[in-house]
């Protein structure tokens, strides 16, 4: 029995169904049920009927998914992927913020653990996040944890006062102009799609940003050739779609925690139940308010 005959029969036997993010390695890629960004794994975990989910992605996504899915079994391929910027932003801050404005929502990304959603007003991720706040009530927002993201939110919403806090993606932070710059010049007919994770000078240089759903279907476009300016797990689903098409991704532009899960990783979990998430109940109760809220506002 092979890999896939064997996933497939503890699928069948567990009630299971597998999440992934486009970060992920390729060939785990393949054998999931949804493929996604973090909005469409949000969407479709709340649909879901089967007794047990695998993320196969990083904690805070089967956090969500655990939230959204309280009665269900939620297992993750490695729980020791984790996602930095999560640790970025701490419940003092946040209150500190909300104590010192009025008139002000608390805005997390995604990227949040369940205790930091719980203390927020609703979470957005980078496809949905300009929509939604531009939609609420508040002029003051404090935009948690990602200041690049916030960076970029504050220049295409005018007539919010977005308040930022100090904490960013490792892996999109280090990206330079220069390294963008050069690719440009080596493909001047390239056009640059980039992550809102990226720095503002790197923004600046592309010719599209927006999610990883996003940039896959801006790559359905007339040109040819891209400079792809996210995490290169998002090559597989590029590759797949568009073989006839050429995409330039930067050296080392890997997201180590998402590499963690493997197809080995993925069939052990399974087969023996392990990396269960549990999220406190309180805690759970809470942060489940701006997750809904998100996927209300997100969906209009």
């Amino acid at each position: 029995m092979n890999n896939l005959e064997k996933l497939q029969k503890l699928k069948e036997e567990t009630d299971a169904v597998i999440l992934a993010h486009y970060y992920v390695d390729g060939e785990i890629q393949k054998v999931a049920d949804f493929v996604g960004d973090s909005f469409f794994l949000a969407q479709t975990a709340e649909k879901l009927e089967n007794k047990t989910i695998v993320m196969a992605g990083v904690y805070f996504m089967a956090e969500s998914v655990k939230i959204l899915n309280p009665d269900k079994k939620v297992l993750l391929v490695d729980k020791c992927a984790s996602c930095p910027m999560v640790d970025m932003i701490t419940v003092d801050e946040i209150e500190r913020v909300r104590s010192e404005n009025e008139d002000i929502a608390v805005v997390c990304y995604i990227n949040s653990s369940a205790k930091i959603k719980a203390h927020c007003d609703v979470c957005v991720t980078s496809s949905n996040a300009l929509k939604i706040i531009e939609s609420l009530p508040e002029k003051n927002i404090f935009f948690v944890p990602d200041r690049n993201l916030g960076s970029y939110i504050a220049k295409n919403v005018q007539d919010k006062n977005i308040i930022l806090n100090d904490g960013c993606c490792p892996v999109h932070d280090k990206v330079s102009a220069d390294v963008v710059k050069k690719l440009k010049k080596e493909h001047p007919n390239a056009k640059v799609l980039a992550h809102p994770e990226c720095k503002s000078e790197v923004i600046e240089l592309a010719d599209f940003v927006g999610s990883t759903k996003g940039i896959i279907l801006e790559a359905d476009s007339d040109s040819h050739e891209f400079i792809i300016v996210t995490e290169k797990g998002i090559s597989s689903k590029l590759s797949e779609l568009y073989p006839e098409k050429t995409f330039y991704y930067i050296d080392d532009f890997i997201c180590d925690d998402m590499k963690l899960l493997t197809m080995e990783k993925l069939i052990h979990t399974l087969e023996f139940s392990e990396n269960e998430v549990e999220v406190d109940k309180e805690i759970a109760k809470k942060a489940i308010v701006p997750l809904e809220r998100m996927l209300k506002l997100g969906a209009k």
